[in-house]
């Protein structure tokens, strides 16, 4: 398990009874997790501490429970990197901390190039991949669906003070515009993808991860430089093994280009019990 464990303005206090309680700077929130299948140790007090409590409904969605007056929104850092925390409606707070052990990855080899590094960053959320390859130093193409997750990106990168470097914010289809970039003869020395499980374009396009990972993998095959870098992809489609990710990374970018290709889970250490949390996988192809 690669396990983001060098966080400061993050954490995991406890977990238990489906729920985390986590720490994002200064603000403490209760959040569900389905993975968290064991109890709450009822004799620790720090649950009492939560700010905001997201309450999931048995109907879908949910709404929070704020304990206390929170800002609409604040900014937490990793290393270098900076990035707003917002509760959603969603449960969600705009940034998965995770992602930090790839963060730190990419960036190591962004900098060991000693070339320059066209990164296309694709479903890029609120760009904390796109916020460390420009921090990095690379040029970045950010492409997500959605535009208020766009705007959310732009503002990381401003809070990052990488307002200066080469970052373009593209909302769109990912697999329209891959096809485009295709055409335009356009070409990335590396790929970041954290494709949804099922997801909607702008235009009603529909993607199923199952369906439409592989043919869109083969795809980006077209688009990767001669030389290319790396390619990394994310995922939280429960029941989707590393070994499925790293199958099909061989299948593409493995035939093609001679590299080291690895996989497994991702996680975050819990404080408290000092056990691991999983929060999804990953697949790595990278030159050698």
């Amino acid at each position: 398990m690669y396990i983001a464990d060098q966080w400061k303005d993050y954490e995991i206090i406890d977990t238990g009874d489906g729920d985390k309680l986590e720490r994002w700077g200064d603000v403490v929130l209760r959040r569900p997790d389905p993975q968290i299948i064991w109890p709450v140790d009822t004799k620790v007090k720090d649950w009492q501490k939560a700010d905001a409590h997201y309450h999931r409904s048995s109907s879908g969605g949910g709404n929070w429970q704020f304990n206390k007056a929170l800002p609409e929104s604040w900014t937490i850092q990793y290393g270098e990197l900076r990035f707003q925390i917002r509760p959603t409606n969603f449960k969600h707070t705009g940034l998965f901390p995770e992602q930090a052990v790839n963060w730190s990855w990419m960036m190591d080899k962004i900098r060991q190039a000693g070339r320059p590094i066209r990164v296309l960053n694709l479903f890029a959320y609120t760009g904390g991949a796109t916020v460390a390859a420009a921090a990095a130093g690379a040029e970045v193409c950010h492409v997500d669906a959605a535009k208020g997750m766009v705007q959310w990106a732009k503002e990381n990168i401003r809070l990052s003070g990488l307002e200066d470097r080469p970052v373009r914010f593209i909302t769109d289809d990912v697999f329209k515009f891959v096809q485009r970039e295709q055409r335009r003869g356009k070409q990335y020395d590396a790929i970041i993808m954290d494709p949804p499980s099922y997801g909607r374009g702008p235009g009603g396009e529909m993607w199923k991860l199952e369906q439409s990972l592989y043919p869109f993998l083969e795809s980006c095959q077209s688009i990767l430089s001669d030389n290319p870098l790396f390619m990394l992809i994310n995922s939280y489609t429960t029941g989707l093994s590393p070994t499925v990710l790293h199958n099909m990374l061989h299948l593409t970018i493995g035939q093609r280009h001679k590299g080291k290709i690895s996989s497994g889970e991702i996680g975050l250490p819990i404080t408290r019990s000092g056990l691991h949390l999983p929060c999804g996988i990953l697949g790595r192809w990278e030159s050698m």
